[in-house]
């Protein structure tokens, strides 16, 4: 940095150079004049993680334009862990299960800052925030990054002139941080949940009396999103105990997914800060609970001109492109299910009559379907709703697997099948009822396995089936009741 502001970072021999273009240099120096003016201290560099979990460093101001060059190094393990935060590769081995010398030995890999996605965060004392984009120590691209997954997936619109475009529906609960369960003995992988309580009553959907009680956190979070720059569209109290909803305007390509990224990240941190507790966790386990689901609005736009591909022409019941990605997003539904519902709890949502699908279905503005479709002549805001997805889904898979289950359909010029008005009994497809079948079909699902390879694949499923055995081996509160006098 000069003594005016100006700077120039270095391209000679940086990993920056050789994967970075003229724009991201120009913005990498951007975010070290703003630095430097608005007197930041410190910049939390980030990726995210399989899960969705972001994982990372925090820099001092003057070590920012060495991470821009050379990325930040971190251990290889961060990229082998299941939702307990414990390494479930043999990385001590020669071959952790990846390929020989793959990520063993708790090497470092390195954390490449993406300067487009800087922030000044509103609630850290002079903290700015940086998402990364990930690679191999030798600057090599690695084929476990899930934001470059869905930049692939985008791509491939791309080549069509298509481009993506979503929106966010986000359900979650805030609580009351009653006892944060700090004591020693929770000191494990595993810790016991806190305890807490009800901010409002549920069942009392949309009431303003329920909106005003949760006027100071829902005020407090909506300007900081605003403050972030995302663009919120309402602010709902929801059906639930204690349960909100964020929606978003449409936003083009990755925006959305590093978007969901953030906001989960502020949620939770704000809420820490404030005495509360906020989970994404689809179904908590607290009476009369109701599950939270990640809604994700979508469409196709024509990249040249920017029409919706998904309005149908007058006389038109839907649009072709509408039509074979509806297809496509049914077709490929149940191996998808591991990318948009990736936890266990997740399966618990899927109830019937409880506005959430239990089957591989669509309909028209039906909210008990899987996909609510709307979609009308002349309106340029016609879009596909998929209401399947867990709010804890990492949101580069969940998008990623939309885009890619939509365009096989249209390369296969699938037709959908006919639309459903009673969603709870239609003889449709149902959904998985748990993790372990979800998993087995993205396994065995030979799809997923040409669109993201075979390593990836056997990666992901590794990490998902340590934390189902985890699960199956530990007795539930429901089978002590069950059995323990019983027997």
């Amino acid at each position: 940095m000069t003594g005016d502001g100006a700077t120039q970072l270095d391209r000679t021999g940086s990993l920056a150079a050789r994967v970075w273009g003229d724009g991201e240099f120009a913005a990498a120096e951007a975010v070290l004049r703003e630095v430097q003016d608005q007197g930041i201290e410190a910049i939390r560099v980030v990726f995210a993680d399989q899960h969705g979990v972001t994982r990372g460093k925090t820099v001092t101001a003057s070590a920012l334009a060495s991470a821009f060059k050379n990325g930040v190094g971190a251990p290889s393990t961060l990229l082998l862990k299941d939702t307990s935060h414990a390494t479930v590769f043999p990385v001590w081995d020669e071959d952790a299960g990846l390929g020989k010398g793959i990520l063993t030995g708790a090497a470092d890999f390195l954390m490449l800052p993406d300067p487009e996605t800087f922030k000044i965060l509103p609630w850290a004392d002079k903290t700015g925030w940086l998402l990364s984009d990930i690679y191999q120590a030798d600057g090599q691209e690695t084929g476990l990054s899930t934001r470059r997954i869905l930049q692939n997936a985008l791509a491939g619109l791309d080549d069509r002139d298509m481009a993506f475009v979503s929106g966010l529906e986000i359900e979650f609960t805030i609580l009351r941080l009653d006892d944060p369960k700090l004591g020693h003995e929770n000191s494990d992988f595993q810790q016991e949940a806190p305890i807490t309580s009800l901010l409002t009553h549920g069942y009392q959907h949309l009431t303003e009396d329920r909106i005003d009680q949760l006027d100071d956190i829902l005020t407090l979070l909506r300007r900081y999103a605003e403050a972030l720059g995302m663009p919120v569209r309402s602010v709902e109290a929801e059906f639930g105990p204690s349960q909100v909803e964020f929606v978003f305007d449409p936003q083009p390509g990755l925006v959305p997914a590093d978007m969901m990224i953030l906001f989960r990240n502020m949620v939770k941190q704000v809420c820490t800060r404030e005495g509360l507790h906020a989970t994404f966790m689809s179904r908590p386990g607290f009476k009369n609970a109701m599950g939270s689901g990640w809604h994700l609005h979508q469409s196709v736009v024509d990249a040249k001109t920017g029409a919706n591909m998904f309005a149908p022409a007058k006389g038109q019941d839907l649009s072709d492109v509408a039509s074979h990605w509806i297809a496509g997003l049914l077709a490929h539904a149940l191996e998808s299910c591991l990318l948009s519902t990736p936890t266990i709890n997740g399966y618990k949502r899927y109830q019937p009559f409880a506005l959430a699908p239990d089957r591989i279905q669509w309909g028209r503005d039906n909210r008990g379907a899987m996909l609510r479709v709307l979609c009308a002549p002349g309106d340029a805001a016609s879009r596909i709703e998929n209401r399947v997805g867990d709010p804890a889904a990492n949101p580069y898979l969940y998008i990623a697997s939309q885009i890619l289950a939509g365009l096989d359909g249209i390369d296969q010029g699938l037709i959908p099948p006919t639309p459903v008005e009673q969603p709870y009994k239609s003889d449709a497809q149902m959904l998985p009822s748990d993790l372990g079948t979800a998993l087995t079909a993205f396994e065995n699902s030979a799809f997923y396995r040409r669109v993201l390879g075979d390593q990836f694949v056997d990666y992901l499923a590794h990490i998902k089936r340590a934390e189902w055995k985890r699960f199956l081996s530990t007795v539930s509160d429901w089978e002590q009741r069950e059995y323990f006098s019983t027997f």
